[in-house]
């Protein structure tokens, strides 16, 4: 049980970056575009909304959180560090954490049989351990849908924790065939919450949060989780910088990466 964060901070708040990418010639099943082509029709203009991510969004947001001097963990899929290393170079050096995110946004886990799942998530680790120079740690599936072997191939490759539970607000343990990993919580209200309303309503609810947060008197957590390919765009990027200003003012805030966090709760677990 988590009673206290490094330093007394109240609220650990953690940036979420989802760097996605989908297969060639495939664009996302979702887009702001309120008409849908087609079944068996190239959406052109859906795969150029998506690559926005990898082509622009992903540097604003690494700029922007450069300048507030803030680290996050950076969800990529290992086809966007294939298609853009670049980026991911950079985003690395500038002391973000790369972590994996399956190797395009359409690969789901539970369509995998356990061998195909093993081997998905040993590949991705390996690309991005190519690309950094460091073991990948951290894993977030896409729709944040593991199946019931996930956490123990994720321990067996070497990464401390995982990042698709929903059933808790403070992190813990769990205990694989192949050692414990960490289970943290993904946010509740990511961007694209927002795609086709107003992006301020993005801005009331982390503002609201994290003002309710700070004020219970225990330790929290907060997950502020973008996509590249859209919370990178102004609009979205906008309320962002200003969540960040409000978060910012506030004392009693520890901005964590994922791993940073997850090694904390491994080392109170230990001293328990």
């Amino acid at each position: 049980m988590i009673d206290a964060w490094p330093e007394g901070a109240r609220v650990a708040v953690m940036v979420t970056i989802m760097f996605e990418t989908w297969p060639e010639g495939m664009a996302p099943p979702y887009s702001p575009m309120a008409s849908a082509l087609r079944e068996g029709v190239t959406d052109r203009q859906g795969i150029s909304w998506a690559e926005y991510g990898g082509r622009t969004g992903i540097w604003r947001l690494g700029e922007m959180l450069d300048r507030a001097g803030i680290k996050a963990t950076v969800a990529t899929n290992a086809r966007a560090v294939e298609r853009y290393p670049e980026a991911v170079r950079a985003l690395h050096t500038a002391g973000h954490e790369i972590a994996g995110h399956s190797y395009t946004q359409n690969v789901f886990l539970p369509y995998l049989d356990p061998e195909e799942e093993r081997a998905l998530i040993h590949r991705c680790a390996g690309i991005i351990a190519e690309a950094t120079g460091e073991p990948c740690i951290g894993w977030a599936s896409p729709r944040m849908t593991p199946t019931a072997h996930t956490a123990g191939f994720l321990a067996e490759a070497g990464m401390i924790w995982h990042g698709d539970y929903n059933d808790t607000d403070l992190p813990y343990i769990v205990d694989t065939p192949h050692g414990g990993i960490v289970a943290l919580m993904h946010s509740d209200f990511t961007d694209n919450r927002v795609m086709r309303g107003s992006p301020r309503d993005f801005l009331d609810v982390y503002r609201d949060t994290f003002d309710f947060l700070l004020a219970s008197g225990r330790p929290e957590i907060l997950n502020l989780t973008v996509h590249a390919h859209f919370g990178g765009r102004p609009p979205m990027a906008a309320v962002l910088a200003k969540i960040i200003e409000h978060i910012r003012g506030h004392e009693g805030v520890w901005f964590a990466r994922h791993d940073e966090l997850a090694r904390w709760v491994m080392r109170q677990g230990r001293a328990a």
